[in-house]
């Protein structure tokens, strides 16, 4: 009983996280419309590619001209595979074609759900599912989301150019429960708003990571109290 209900609560949460992927997907292919790319960059971008955070920022940057700053801020963005590719390595298998593979489709949710499981199948079996689930969602989502953004004629006339910083945002709301990660945030979006006046496009977004030199701030370190003194007493007269 308690692994059919364990099983109903994977699929619903499955569901759950393949609506909403669906949701962003359209929004990323809506809105490389939007900035006037071509219909095809945001479909070859998802299959081939797969990342959602960097889509968005790299299609930002091309949008504003600047190519080189997509490429090192999707390759800086997904440095985070690597442990992540450590983490799940017994997952994925030996064989090439299942690394290549389970590479590929790796994102935060499938680790997630796979590191959860307890036993070995039940990590490789959820893993392979959330990951097929998810690409399969997202690329579905971007196709119909060019789509959208094609029929419109004027996709900012829908406020589609808003679906950019809303995206972003929804993708990055889930790691500031950290503060350490805040703090970041906080400083990486004032370092960006100050040099935008300043610097060409695209620049500013690379200056945030200037941001996690907060993580190198002399912590404080509570006052020590002195150690109470004892006063010896007093020997007893005779």
């Amino acid at each position: 009983m308690g692994t059919l209900y364990r099983t109903r609560a994977q699929f619903r949460d499955i569901g759950a996280l393949a609506a909403a992927t669906l949701a962003v997907g359209a929004s990323f292919g809506a809105i490389t419309i939007a900035y006037g790319l071509p219909a095809w960059v945001p479909v070859v971008m998802s299959v081939l590619i797969f990342a959602g955070g960097s889509q968005f920022l790299a299609v930002g940057l091309l949008a504003a001209g600047n190519p080189v700053a997509a490429v090192l801020a999707g390759l800086l963005l997904n440095a985070r595979h690597l442990p992540f590719g450590l983490a799940v390595a017994d997952v994925l298998g030996t064989r090439w074609r299942d690394r290549l593979v389970g590479a590929h489709i790796m994102t935060d949710e499938t680790v997630a759900f796979a590191l959860a499981e307890s036993s070995p199948q039940a990590r490789r079996r959820i893993y392979w599912l959330v990951g097929a689930t998810l690409f399969v969602v997202w690329n579905t989502g971007v196709v119909l989301g060019v789509l959208l953004g094609g029929a419109t004629g004027d996709p900012d006339a829908l406020g589609l150019d808003a679906a950019f910083p809303a995206g972003l945002i929804a993708l990055i709301l889930p790691s500031l429960r950290d503060r350490d990660t805040r703090l970041v945030a906080i400083a990486g979006a004032a370092v960006a708003v100050l040099l935008t006046p300043v610097l060409p496009a695209g620049l500013p977004v690379m200056c945030a990571l200037l941001g996690l030199l907060v993580l190198f701030r002399p912590t404080r370190r509570p006052p020590t109290r002195p150690a109470p003194t004892t006063v010896p007493a007093p020997a007893n007269q005779p």
